[in-house]
């Protein structure tokens, strides 16, 4: 058994560090448009259009496949629904 240490669950499961830190980005990004839909009260037909996308498509943001959403997308939600979205990048060799 290893006894490997991992920063974050997308580290330990994806094949590279570049696509575990996609993933951590669209789960950020999955997970606060999810929860301004909640905070509004807002119905997933209403977010549907307010994204312009298929309620389904909310049901599945909701549900948290985030393997159906790229970045771009989300980013696009995320300021569609009136959040701000920010990157923050370090040096890890400075870290």
């Amino acid at each position: 058994m290893s006894n490997n240490h991992f920063e974050s669950v997308w580290d330990a499961i994806e094949d590279t560090p570049e696509q575990a830190e996609n993933m951590k980005l669209r789960s950020v990004l999955m997970m606060a448009i999810s929860e301004h839909i909640q905070r509004n009260e807002i119905s997933q037909s209403q977010a549907a259009s307010l994204f312009g996308v298929t309620q389904p498509r909310i049901s599945d943001l909701k549900r948290g496949k985030i393997n159906l959403f790229s970045l771009d997308s989300l980013v696009n939600m995320a300021v569609t629904a009136g959040l701000r979205v920010e990157i923050k990048v370090h040096d890890l060799e400075a870290a």
